[in-house]
């Protein structure tokens, strides 16, 4: 053990001095000198120990030598003041901060944290409570040792939401799925009730604006932009305004049938027929149409509005701004290899109860309650053989193209009736689209970059202040600047749900079969290819990466 006194305070008291002789005292340990610092006026400093291990190392080397007759001098111990240090998370949303206990210095006060923050530039979500607390540490903690907390908490932005409409009044295709119900019980899909109608000041549709959100921030204040809600146009159609007292309601201000339309809905007049035959003639009307009855061979029908059948179309033609219903069926027959007799085009839905050899062509959905048979189908969105309970819809050759999903209790049949399915083809244009936007944003870029360039060349400002021509011409570029910033976001937006789009397109959109699918089923799903050579159960059918991939419910 070494003796005592041969350390001391500098003489300053800041630091614990060495003098030893290594011939007198060595050889020594590390712990031999670190024994020195526990004494009572050196136990709060801080061991060097760098310092200490050079120290043994040559006390020992010199020891047994003719040099280790001369005083050795090392520092062994030292003052330290109290520390506080802060860290920022990556996204910069939290700061933590770490304190440590003096070794015999100053310890760390709230004026101390006050300017870690600042130089640290920690101006946002402080919690004095945790920072209070964090500082009651320091009444526990031995000398050298750290307690660490959050101290400060960013604010994420609160994202608007999109506007919603929602219609108030049912649409004459909505009747076909809501048959009146006999006194048993039963339903009789021969009565499918009164025609929907509506009179001025009637509620047809009301909207929730989009929100704004609300901005965030960082610990360093940096704020964080919230993304807007999307607005969702209303627009009044013919026989439609918006209520005065409320800019948010559509209402009617003429009678009339409900139709719907892209951005809102209008009003139209009905023309009611009986039958559309060879004794009436062909029908082009600025409206709806109600015909009660049947549209026989080789007649052409065309409306602005809904066409509306509650008995057969047989080998003609149909043409409607909104929805094509027909209550009992749609019948045709094939004229040549690919060509049938009855063409159904809807800008709307076409709804029905049956379907065999005939052309259907809408943008929006396509349902048949029963049966859709060796038929070419078309829809922009969703193709659905069903009726409500899903016990009943057969899909049964022909072609059907769907651009958000094919849904059919029964697909194909036990004879290996050959059935062709598209659904999902587009993915590669969204992705052309997503291209596009990419490379404009990018463009963006570089303009507001030019321009700012351009700013930071300008002269002193004391220079052309008093130039009015100068102001005009700056000013003008930094409305210039700032409406590139606004399109940037809006673009920056539309790519973000673009690209969310593409990234799920096949999780969202997929065939499903409620009972069944048969053999000779061709399904494609974007470029994904499968002819079905059984029968399968229940099932999803997706394109799981670029591949045709059945998943079973209920395994």
């Amino acid at each position: 053990m070494l003796e005592s006194s041969l350390a001391s305070f500098s003489a300053d008291k800041n630091q614990v001095e060495l003098r030893i002789v290594p011939s007198t005292h060595g050889p020594v340990s590390e712990d031999d000198i670190k024994q020195l610092l526990t004494q009572k006026d050196f136990a709060m400093l801080c061991p060097m120990l760098a310092n200490i291990e050079k120290a043994c190392k040559e006390v020992n080397a010199l020891c047994n030598q003719d040099a280790g007759k001369h005083e050795l001098f090392f520092i062994i111990g030292e003052r330290r003041d109290g520390k506080a240090e802060v860290t920022v998370s990556a996204d910069k949303m939290v700061a933590s901060m770490k304190i440590t206990a003096a070794w015999g210095g100053k310890e760390i006060s709230l004026t101390d944290v006050l300017n870690c923050l600042k130089s640290n530039k920690i101006k946002m979500g402080l919690s004095k409570p945790k920072i209070q607390a964090l500082l009651s540490q320091l009444n526990f903690l031995p000398p050298g040792e750290s307690s660490q907390n959050d101290i400060a908490q960013g604010k994420a932005p609160i994202h608007g939401t999109n506007a919603r409409i929602e219609r108030k009044v049912s649409l004459a295709r909505e009747r076909l799925l809501q048959p009146q119900e006999r006194e048993d019980g039963t339903v009789d899909m021969r009565n499918l009730g009164a025609m929907i109608m509506v009179k001025p000041k009637d509620l047809l549709m009301e909207k929730k604006p989009a929100t704004t959100g609300t901005p965030g921030y960082t610990v360093h204040g940096d704020v964080i932009l919230q993304k807007p809600g999307q607005d969702k146009p209303m627009n009044p159609g013919d026989g439609t305004e918006l209520d005065p007292k409320d800019p948010y309601r559509l209402i009617a201000n003429v009678a009339g049938q409900p139709v719907e339309t892209k951005t809102g809905m209008q009003v139209d007049d009905v023309l009611q027929i009986k039958d559309v035959d060879v004794r009436y003639g062909n029908v082009d009307f600025k409206g709806s149409i109600l015909i009660s009855g049947d549209v026989h061979e080789g007649m052409v029908v065309k409306a602005s509005g809904d066409i509306t059948v509650m008995g057969f179309v047989d080998s003609a033609t149909l043409h409607a701004a909104g929805d094509v219903i027909v209550s009992k069926g749609i019948i045709g027959r094939q004229i040549k290899a690919n060509e049938l007799s009855t063409k159904i085009t809807a800008e709307g839905q076409i709804c029905a109860q049956f379907v065999q050899y005939s052309e259907l062509t809408a943008k929006g959905n396509v349902l048949v309650t029963k049966q859709l048979l060796h038929s070419n189908t078309r829809s922009d969105l969703v193709i659905t053989v069903s009726d409500q309970t899903a016990r009943r819809g057969d899909l049964i050759g022909g072609q059907a193209t769907a651009g958000h999903g094919i849904h059919a209790v029964i697909i194909g049949a036990k004879v290996g009736t050959k059935t062709e399915l598209f659904c999902a083809m587009d993915q590669s244009e969204l992705k052309n689209d997503l291209k596009a936007i990419d490379e404009s944003v990018k463009s963006m870029v570089t303009a507001a970059l030019e321009i700012e360039g351009r700013l930071n060349r300008l002269p002193p400002k004391n220079e052309w202040q008093n130039d009015a021509g100068m102001i005009e011409q700056v000013k003008m570029m930094l409305d210039q600047k700032n409406l590139i910033i606004e399109e940037r976001f809006k673009e920056e937006t539309e790519y973000a749900s673009l690209q969310a789009e593409v990234e799920n397109y096949y999780d969202k959109y997929f065939i499903k079969a409620a009972k069944q699918i048969f053999n000779n089923v061709d399904i494609r799903i974007g470029p994904a290819f499968n002819r079905t050579q059984r029968e399968h159960g229940p099932c999803t059918v997706k394109n799981v990466n670029q591949e045709v991939a059945f998943n079973y419910t209920g395994r």
